[in-house]
């Protein structure tokens, strides 16, 4: 039965109920006597209350379902609305739902299409700055080295400053490429990656721990590269943003897969709204339908956590 006929039939039979007690036990004189009026009052009031009763009990599954609609968020995948109710009901929140797989399943696709061109398009610049920007700098280093042989003692001064100047911006093009394209990654592994990552965040206002439990289970290659990703973005924001003086990193086995935990003991995230380096991290972690979780840590700072399952045949 349908939500409009269910609500007519129960209005009518209060209707019919007033209508059958103002017939029966139940007169209106002229003019109307105060029990009389009293009695018309009254069975107005119960009439109202039923119809507020019914109306909440019989809509009660479409509040659950506008809660829902309210908080869905496509980076954030969670529970669904039970399908409670009856007809259209019950139809509505089933499509709801079946509207959020879809939805979830179309972003993780997105993201996957414009994640994989990003990495490419990093991979060419990162090539790009190694070997045309890379060489070039090399290039004038060797030119410098020569002219400053052949100048006078002021100029060779200078122009050795010229050198370290130009030497500096080398080694920062280097670094850039580096973070771009994660080439110890590919050649090393996950845990050579991670080692190298800290060692560049590590600095006299930074302290970088790190500690890389053993025995975790096998990942491949996007699993690898989203865990380095979500690592090298919280090193970032730390860095940048945190104010802290340590930061811990940590990757361990879990009874579903790893987990990967960047803790620091900065000022937190506070009120702050998220950032696009957040939202590419939510969007990373749906690629492997991983759950990232961000909050204050357990002696304050901020920490975030990505927990990665692992298939059965891969543990």
């Amino acid at each position: 039965m349908s939500l409009f006929w269910r609500i007519f039939l129960l209005n009518a039979v209060v209707l019919m109920v007033a209508t059958m007690l103002l017939l029966g036990p139940v007169t209106v004189s002229s003019p109307v006597l105060p029990a009389e009026a009293a009695v018309v009052v009254a069975g107005l009031v119960a009439m109202l209350v039923a119809n507020a009763v019914l109306l909440r009990v019989g809509l009660a599954p479409l509040r659950r379902l506008t809660r829902a609609m309210a908080a869905a968020d496509l980076l954030r995948p969670g529970s669904r609305p039970a399908a409670t109710g009856h007809g259209e009901i019950t139809e509505l929140i089933t499509t709801f739902n079946t509207m959020l797989d879809r939805l979830e399943s179309e972003q993780a696709a997105g993201s996957a299409r414009v994640l994989s061109g990003q990495e490419a398009e990093r991979q060419r610049i990162a090539q790009e700055l190694h070997d045309e920007v890379g060489q070039t700098l090399t290039a004038v280093l060797l030119q410098l080295k020569h002219v400053s042989e052949l100048a006078p003692g002021p100029l060779r001064e200078e122009l050795h400053q010229v050198r370290e100047t130009t030497r500096g911006s080398l080694e920062e093009i280097r670094r850039i490429a580096r973070r771009l394209r994660p080439g110890v990654l590919e050649e090393l592994g996950l845990h050579s990656a991670l080692r190298a990552l800290t060692a560049e965040f590590t600095s006299p206002a930074l302290a970088v721990g790190l500690r890389l439990d053993p025995g975790l289970p096998a990942l491949d290659e996007q699993t690898e590269l989203v865990l380095y990703r979500v690592a090298q973005e919280g090193l970032t924001n730390t860095a940048r943003h945190a104010g802290a003086g340590r930061v811990d990193l940590r990757l361990e086995r879990t009874a579903g897969g790893a987990r990967l935990t960047v803790r620091d003991d900065g000022k937190g995230l506070g009120a702050a709204p998220e950032g696009a380096g957040i939202r590419g991290m939510r969007e990373r972690a749906l690629l492997v339908s991983a759950r990232l979780t961000l909050g204050p840590g357990p002696g304050g700072g901020t920490e975030v956590r990505l927990d990665v399952p692992v298939r059965e045949e891969d543990r």
